[in-house]
């Protein structure tokens, strides 16, 4: 019998229609959920060693496994939590080279350009001298240059880097401070201070200090309409984002309840459990006169520079007296005390801990974490409040708790994190280019251009429509065809010579997968290899017809269940 691609998935092709991991689609059965979820959820858990690189990384490499192994579980948490630069040769070398194509057509007042630029010298070393002034080039591509290499740049440290934890909490707080990067040219422009110097800066620090600077930040600053805000009335979008997303979160939302301060529990104590909209109105006035220097009038003799600075408008800052979580800050405060006692009012706060740490559980751990540790990392983030590394300490006892060891298997990779794991187990030679990124946008996954401030979904029930699932068995093709031209493959040269097809298929599922699908998949798998030979021999035929089958097959793995689990 020949077995052929087209064999493997249509016996597959339930998939689609049930969803993975038991999270079904609404047009799945119950009888065919239960069964999906019987044959796709892990029966045992892999090596902690396993767990590590498919959770606090993206997916192990070639090797990785082995080095973790001989380091220990606790070493390597200790090692990632303490990212070096200088100590990450391959993927500096990579940045180093890589060259982003800047291509458009010109007009009357600019040449046209078509070439080929180099992705480090934005990316790693402009400041705001060099990037505002792109603010205002005529030319749209020049304008969102920096955000297009940034995005490259992050594609190339999650394939390449050694420090994989902060690669996979810079994704983690992009997307809890989310801001759409191409809404406005003024952020495109300027998207390397936020990636490098407020994200990349403090993913492992403070949560108050980067909470302090997201505030006063470019991209957030026009994001979310800030820099407009002044008296009478205020702009109340950044501080609404502020309680429901960025601290306490919408489980802290008492409104329904409470619709004056002091009826909220704890507030005359100055503990209110929660918060209502009084907060966030009072909050928004603390926030007024933050903006950022754009060449704006303040007044009839006064004028700011247009330099992309942050700047304190005294004259529009509401000054009198506010009242926050039940703390009253008088009138008359010096400059930008208002804001940074709301800053702290709300980053120390426990629903905010609690809040952050549900989040780091449910991207690191499960989709449903354990009140149980979240309410222990929440007490850990409260009592280090002041550390400079408060997230690292709670990451740390994320990690290295029981229910991350324990457990497996019960969270879905979204699309980047897809494409990324079949990137660095298969060891391919990664090139960035647009038409990789515009396959993920396809996907729903909207590097740096998705639209609420919410940031891309966790839940499963977002990327396991039958659509999405067609798009991650294409896209997993199409990278391995080398369609996008982004990367490339030698997967025959990293096949062990002289193996029967049994072992040939044994040796990539143990490469790509953290625990093994079902035998009657392997089994299709060896089909596939063998075509009419035996199982325990090599495989048969021309060199080219066994290279396409080793290609077909790798491709086939990473296309099953148990490869979008992590």
């Amino acid at each position: 019998m020949t077995v052929s691609r087209r064999h493997f998935l249509g016996a597959s092709a339930t998939l689609a229609g049930a969803g993975i991991a038991g999270v079904p689609t609404q047009r799945v059965s119950s009888a065919t959920r239960q069964a999906h979820t019987t044959q796709t959820t892990p029966s045992a858990v892999p090596p902690v060693e396993l767990i590590a690189l498919n959770r606090m990384a993206y997916g192990p490499r070639p090797g990785d496994v082995e080095r973790v192994r001989q380091m220990g579980f606790q070493g390597y948490v200790d090692e990632q939590l303490n990212p070096n630069d200088a100590d990450d040769a391959v993927c500096n070398q990579k940045i180093a080279e890589t060259r982003l194509r800047i291509q458009y057509s010109g007009g009357s007042n600019y040449p046209p350009v078509d070439e080929m630029r180099p992705l480090r010298t934005i990316v790693e070393n402009w400041g705001l001298s060099q990037l505002w002034p792109l603010t205002k080039n005529p030319a749209y591509q020049e304008r969102i240059r920096p955000v297009e290499e940034v995005r490259a740049a992050t594609l190339l440290r999650a394939v390449y880097s050694k420090w994989q934890l902060r690669e996979v909490l810079v994704e983690f707080w992009h997307n809890h401070f989310n801001v759409d990067a191409y809404s406005d040219t003024r952020i495109s422009a300027t998207w390397p201070l936020y990636d490098r110097d407020v994200i990349r800066r403090h993913c492992l620090g403070n949560f108050r200090n980067m909470l302090r600077d997201v505030a006063k930040s470019i991209a957030m600053g026009f994001y979310l309409d800030n820099v407009f805000s002044r008296d009478g009335p205020a702009n109340e979008n950044f501080a609404r984002e502020l309680f429901e997303l960025h601290t306490m979160g919408q489980e802290n939302y008492l409104n329904h309840l409470y619709n004056r301060w002091r009826d909220v529990p704890g507030a005359l104590a100055g503990n209110p459990i929660g918060y209502i909209d009084q907060d966030v109105y009072e909050a928004a006035r603390a926030f007024t006169g933050w903006t950022i220097a754009h060449g704006q009038t303040v007044s009839s003799n006064i004028r700011l520079p247009d330099t992309g600075e942050f700047a304190y408008v005294d004259l529009w800052h509401d000054n009198a007296q506010k009242r926050v979580l039940a703390f009253e800050i008088d009138s008359n405060q010096r400059p930008l005390s208002d804001g940074e006692v709301v800053i702290r009012l709300t980053s120390e706060h426990p629903g905010t801990a609690r809040h952050i740490c549900r989040k780091l559980c449910r991207r690191l751990l499960a989709d449903d974490p354990p009140d149980s540790l979240v309410q222990s990392l929440a007490t850990i983030w409260l009592a280090n409040k002041d550390a400079p590394d408060q997230i690292a300490r709670t990451v740390r006892a994320l990690l290295l708790s029981d229910e991350f060891a324990n457990t497996f298997g019960r969270k879905v990779k979204r699309p980047f994190e897809v494409i990324v794991s079949f990137l660095r187990a298969t060891n391919a030679n990664v090139t960035p280019n647009a038409r990789v990124f515009w396959s993920l946008q396809e996907m729903g996954y909207r590097m740096f251009n998705w639209g609420p401030p919410t940031g891309h979904p966790e839940e499963p029930e977002a990327w396991l429509s039958t659509n999405g699932m067609l798009r991650r068995w294409n896209i997993i093709s199409q990278l391995q065809a080398n369609w996008f031209e982004a990367a490339s493959f030698d997967l025959p040269g990293q096949t062990p010579p002289g193996r029967t097809c049994r072992q040939i298929v044994a040796f990539w599922v143990e490469r790509l997968l953290a625990v093994p699908p079902p035998q009657s998949t392997i089994d299709r798998l060896v089909d596939l290899m063998r075509q009419n030979g035996s199982a325990d021999a090599p495989p048969a035929g021309t060199t080219e017809e066994i290279n396409d089958r080793i290609r077909s097959m790798v491709t086939l793995i990473a296309m099953t269940p148990e490869f979008q689990l992590r």
